[in-house]
């Protein structure tokens, strides 16, 4: 069978939502990641509040995104953030989940609150589905607040996680191959440390740069998306916020990289500009204009960034 995949966004300042009511709607969508192939969509759906999240497939068919389903996976714990390795082979995933079953689902607490916990999960490929999800242990487990795996080619396993070295927020985490699972994390050094939060890693398969969501003292909102290229001493650069229309002063987090070079998703809340006085409309046009995607809520966006990568020369 053939696949005519998604042609992305020409330049980095023409981004498009993606799937605009199918993908992307009224509720808050997050963490998009593509099969090898291209032609399955993985993401996050949830709540306004992301109080309750599920991961859904949406795929590729005569031109659009069609038959969002629940993953095979997902839909019983409060699961998100998915990201298929290079390889196609594993789909990462974060839950709530027991650990053992029977058990009582993972609970984090932070100061007076207590919320939902999160663990690292993966599921492997089987023919045209997946496996049972097998939990991601040991010492990357001993906190219950870790967030958004993206692996590299060399099997390198990348999150964000709040530990005792991480400050007052969150960091980016870095664990690699050992055994049958992985070593103990190390922190990712980036831009301001542990004065500044750093989230939601995407990273080249081959680790030449790697994207987060925070603030470096230059976002133009709560959150904004930075990369930083990987130094000829093995170093993180200085983070660079992305140029053009990637940010916005509203939310933009959770950047995953596509299949084609220089695809990048992110998750924004950005919203029309309002201009007062406005049109006054009824009811039900206000009901409508509330009941679209452009509502405030989180949806996933597309950008091409190839243009930068290649500026500092990166060319495929």
């Amino acid at each position: 069978m053939i696949i005519h995949a998604p042609s992305i966004a020409a330049e980095t300042d023409s981004g498009e939502m993606l799937g605009p009511e199918v993908v992307s709607t009224r509720h808050n969508e997050t963490s998009a990641t593509l099969t090898l192939d291209r032609a399955v969509l993985y993401f996050t759906r949830g709540d306004l509040a992301s109080a309750d999240t599920v991961i859904l497939s949406a795929e590729w068919r005569a031109g659009r995104y069609q038959d969002v389903r629940v993953a095979s996976f997902s839909g019983i714990w409060k699961d998100s953030e998915p990201s298929i390795s290079p390889d196609g082979k594993r789909l990462y995933f974060v839950s709530n989940r027991p650990v053992t079953p029977g058990g009582s689902p993972l609970v984090a607490t932070r100061g007076r609150l207590s919320f939902p916990g999160a663990n690292l999960w993966y599921v492997e490929r089987h023919g045209n589905g997946w496996g049972e999800p097998v939990h991601i242990g040991g010492e990357i487990a001993r906190v219950p607040m870790v967030y958004n795996p993206v692996v590299a080619a060399s099997g390198n396993l990348y999150f964000s996680s709040h530990r005792e070295d991480s400050g007052p927020g969150y960091q980016i985490y870095v664990a690699r191959p050992e055994g049958t699972g992985w070593s103990a994390p190390k922190q990712v050094t980036l831009g301001k440390g542990v004065q500044a939060n750093h989230m939601d890693p995407a990273i080249d398969p081959r680790e030449r740069f790697i994207l987060f969501a925070g603030d470096e003292g230059d976002s133009a909102g709560s959150a904004d998306i930075y990369i930083a290229f990987r130094t000829p001493s093995g170093e993180w650069g200085k983070p660079i916020r992305l140029p053009g229309d990637v940010n916005t002063m509203y939310l933009e987090n959770a950047p995953t990289l596509g299949r084609a070079f220089g695809e990048l998703f992110v998750t924004s809340m950005r919203i029309p500009g309002v201009v007062f006085p406005k049109q006054r409309q009824g009811i039900e046009g206000l009901e409508h204009r509330l009941d679209t995607p452009l509502n405030g809520s989180r949806n996933v966006w597309r950008f091409d960034i190839s243009s930068l990568l290649r500026e500092h020369g990166i060319q495929d």
